[in-house]
């Protein structure tokens, strides 16, 4: 496996450009079937003890796509994110990025080839500044090694420059220039949820799994994160798949839509036929509630 160098992961900003269409980010290109398929999930299975959080879960998200994963809590949604990031172990079953087996890899080596996910609770540097903490993604830095600050000091400054200029490029995207030297650990719910986007945006990711992306957070900063997420999609080739309950959002971004419930897939397709779906609505509801809600319409 080979692992980049920070000079040729930040290049594209080196030569000054702002954040424009990545190479290959033309949604209207034809693919074959077969490059079309970005991840694939077979089967995978995730006990704890007795408890069957995820079970024979199977299905594949497209390049270029904004995948939505809904269905009641408990049904194994975040469980699967955990075990397609390294996090946990799958008991059986792989994962496929790009046609590569990456079951059980570690969530570093993940970070390398561009897979990164997001958390329900933001896991910001509360010390640190908005645009410090999108400044401390790239990995393996100059100024990270002490012989370096001593032995190439200019380098080491070039580089750092170089990467601030990105940051100030994605604070400018997310709209967070007024709080970009704010605190990180001042900010409100929604505009941590806006900073976890920023820093998977300083990784040049392939896929991004947002968990829950739009809880607690104020109508006005989810549509600005909703936007934000649409703009990646659509003019950056960024590929999406979020957990998240808020239907009018996922209405709004996801195509498809896969339903999972007691720990398997249950639907997929758009937003409007999975809320039609008698199997998904018995599934949220209960079949005691969806007669009555049947009797009551």
């Amino acid at each position: 496996m080979r692992f980049w160098s920070t000079a040729e992961r930040i290049r594209p900003w080196a030569s000054g450009k702002s954040l424009g269409k990545r190479p290959g980010s033309n949604r209207a290109a034809f693919f074959s079937p077969a490059e079309t398929l970005l991840l694939e999930i077979h089967n995978i299975y995730k006990h704890f003890g007795g408890i069957h959080a995820v079970e024979d879960a199977s299905f594949t998200i497209e390049q270029g796509s904004i995948t939505g994963l809904i269905g009641p809590n408990g049904a194994g949604k975040t469980t699967l994110f955990n075990v397609i990031a390294g996090l946990y172990p799958a008991d059986s079953g792989r994962v496929l990025f790009g046609g590569q087996d990456i079951t059980g890899f570690a969530p570093h080596d993940l970070f390398a080839k561009g897979v990164l996910r997001t958390f329900q609770i933001a896991h910001e540097f509360s010390s640190l500044s908005v645009r410090e903490n999108l400044m401390v993604v790239p990995g393996r830095q100059l100024g990270e090694r002490l012989l370096d600050t001593w032995l190439r000091p200019a380098r080491v400054k070039a580089e750092e420059i170089t990467i601030g200029q990105r940051a100030d490029e994605v604070i400018d995207f997310l709209q967070l220039n007024p709080v970009a030297t704010e605190l990180a650990g001042n900010l409100s719910g929604g505009q941590k949820k806006l900073l976890e986007l920023g820093r998977t945006m300083m990784a040049e990711p392939k896929i991004v799994f947002l968990d829950e992306v739009g809880a607690g957070v104020n109508r006005t900063l989810l549509r600005t994160i909703g936007d934000s997420i649409l703009r990646l999609n659509r003019e950056q080739g960024y590929t999406f798949c979020m957990i998240e309950h808020d239907m009018d959002f996922i209405s709004r971004l996801c195509d498809p839509v896969i339903v999972m419930a007691s720990g398997s897939v249950l639907a997929k397709g758009t937003a409007q036929e999975v809320m039609n779906n008698e199997a998904v609505i018995e599934a949220y509801l209960g079949t005691g509630r969806k007669h009555a809600r049947e009797r009551v319409t």
